[in-house]
């Protein structure tokens, strides 16, 4: 049962899987189709399980899913990255911009995909126990069918909260549609509350059923990019601090939290805590290496276990693969669409020293040849993570057109994982020396120091309150996880999102007038015209001084801050956000043809 990247495609009539497919690749799709089959002879044995199991995977996979639409077409706008230029377009613009209707075309598909992923887990949940070799079966069968019954309970988690968390109230759904259709065929939305706390105790269950990452040798699976009890661990403090935050009621139509949202922080306390004492996953001690040598390398698996879930993307293809890499990031040699654009304030929300900025912003396209740099106008600094010019095993040549280049969405690190202990720590005691530390190791590693030694230089300061600890991790969650999909969502359960949208609008007029913090920063930048490097060196001056008045030999001049801030990022920048409305999408106008009973969200 090896595996490196895995894809599995499975159509499903109302009452049995009727084609799998099972791709087990190394670098190239190999396609193993097997013939139309009932659920009696897919969950005959553990191979077929698997290959089941396999096609759950595949749901969050490909255009519909993490290849580009949740990832990046649903992320954006925040105080972080914003998304293309052009006009309105009842497509990706609207919805980067707080202006989707009902109607919009990149809705639909995601909101069915996810569902689909539900309903795919939902067949593996209701089958795998009641196979004979889950009771009965060897050692062997049983532990790997109890590690895959975990993992489809997991994975049915993050489809409903990838769903909830965009869509809030939904119809419940547990049970194959083949056990329920018949008498339930309209379902009706149902309080996100109770959809958290089943799978909250769904993800309970699966932690005793998934192995550490340091176990699988015992059970005979390779470390790859399948599920492990960190994960189970990890998302559940996720969702837990979801449970416990902010959202957008509809009942109330306004953002509300519940009375008891201090069990769901510890909760999460105690998730996290338990994956740091475990010692089974660290932080990679270089940030760059990590994106640079594991991420862009496509790695299956990475020796520190940060990577703690990966999205597979394999087979060049909208179905299986991903576009990361392509529709953001720089572009090499025209390639690439540079449709998500860094926030000229989110890259002087840096400290100079911090080596986070140039591995999350990218300010250059790559020339024809595939190694020179063109630097680029800070209205146009793309996110760096997921680069084209990064990726290897194998290198992608300049002129090849592909837009889909084999990049795995990060959907949990390990650094998440310790600074949610740090949030929740802070807000159930303060701010100890626990929250300290763990906020600091991440502190550290950004800055390039030894990531457990004590270092005043880039350590917070000690003594402060709960509220400015807390801003701090505010703070450090956006340094970190910046352009990973994440902050849109912490600042919606934070109930920041209006105010941190208004601040970053307010910041980016005064850095368009030169005013304030941003009074002496340069009006021009010059780049090296011979320029190969992927980071500050591609700059003759300094990015925090005013510019020379004499160009430095061998560069090219380029407008950095300008009033065109305000013509360029600040004229899009979620121009349509509105108040107890834009923290949700509304509800796809399909979904609800389909189904009368799907009510709309607030203010659609």
């Amino acid at each position: 049962m090896q595996i490196k990247s895995f894809y599995n495609r499975v159509i499903l009539s109302s009452l049995v899987m009727t084609t799998i497919f099972l791709v087990s690749c190394k670098k190239f799709l190999n396609q193993m189709p097997i013939t139309s089959y009932g659920t009696n002879v897919v969950f005959s044995d553990v191979p077929h399980a698997y290959q089941a199991l396999a096609g759950v995977y595949a749901q969050l996979s490909g255009d519909q899913g993490y290849g580009i639409r949740l990832s990046l077409y649903y992320t954006v706008d925040n105080d972080e990255t914003q998304g293309p230029t052009g006009n309105p377009d009842n497509d990706r613009r609207d919805i980067a911009r707080y202006q989707a209707t009902p109607g919009n075309a990149q809705l639909n598909s995601p909101f069915q995909q996810l569902f689909r992923g539900i309903e795919f887990a939902n067949i593996c949940i209701y089958n795998i126990p009641n196979m004979s070799q889950y009771n009965n079966g060897t050692d062997q069968e049983k532990k790997e069918l109890q590690r895959m019954l975990g993992e489809a309970l997991t994975l049915r988690a993050q489809f409903y909260f990838e769903a909830i968390r965009n869509w809030g109230d939904l119809p419940a759904d547990f049970q194959p549609a083949s056990q329920v259709a018949g008498a339930n065929p309209f379902p009706v939305r149902v309080n996100r509350d109770s959809l958290y706390d089943r799978i909250l105790a769904d993800l309970k269950t699966a932690e005793d059923l998934v192995p550490w990452r340091n176990d699988l040798a015992s059970i005979g699976d390779p470390i790859d990019e399948r599920i492990t009890k960190g994960t189970v661990k990890g998302l559940r403090a996720r969702i837990a601090l979801f449970r416990g935050g902010y959202s957008l009621r509809n009942t109330s139509g306004v953002m509300e939290r519940s009375a008891d949202y201090l069990t769901y922080y510890q909760m999460a306390h105690d998730e996290c805590n338990d994956i740091i004492t475990s010692g089974q996953h660290n932080l990679n001690p270089s940030f760059k290496n990590l994106f640079k040598n594991y991420v862009c390398a496509r790695a299956v698996s990475d020796p520190d276990g940060e990577l703690m879930f990966q999205v597979s993307a394999v087979g060049a293809n909208g179905t299986a693969d991903s576009k990361l890499g392509y529709y953001d990031g720089p572009t090499v040699n025209g390639n690439g669409n540079k449709a998500i654009n860094i926030l000229p304030t989110y890259f002087y929300l840096f400290d100079s020293t911090d080596l986070r900025r140039d591995v999350t912003c990218a300010p250059y396209i790559v020339n024809a040849d595939g190694i020179t740099k063109t630097g680029q106008t800070i209205t146009a600094i793309n996110d760096g993570k997921y680069r084209r010019d990064w990726i290897s095993n194998p290198v992608i040549s300049p002129n090849d057109k592909t837009q889909y280049l084999g990049l795995k969405w990060q959907i949990l690190r390990y650094s998440d994982v310790l600074l949610m202990f740090a949030e929740t720590e802070n807000e159930l005691n303060g701010p100890t020396a626990a929250a300290y530390n763990a906020i600091n190791m991440v502190r550290r590693r950004g800055y390039g120091k030894p990531i457990n030694t004590p270092n005043a230089a880039v350590d917070l300061p000690a003594g402060l309150s709960k509220s400015d600890f807390f801003n701090a991790i505010v703070k450090e969650r956006s340094l970190e996880l910046g352009g990973e999909g994440v902050r849109k969502f912490d600042l919606i359960r934070w109930n920041l999102i209006n105010t941190v949208l208004t601040n970053t609008k307010n910041a980016l007029a005064a850095m368009s007038n030169s005013s304030g913090i941003y009074a002496n920063l340069p009006k021009s930048m010059y780049y090296y015209k011979t320029a190969t490097g992927d980071d500050y060196t591609i700059w003759a001056n300094s990015l925090y001084k005013p510019a020379p008045s004499a160009t430095p030999a061998n560069t090219t001049k380029i407008t950095w801050v300008s009033s065109a801030i305000s013509t360029t990022a600040l004229a899009r920048f979620a121009t349509g956000f509105t108040p107890n409305k834009s923290e949700l999408l509304p509800i796809p106008q399909p979904a609800r043809d389909a189904n009368y009973n799907l009510t709309q969200n607030p203010g659609y």
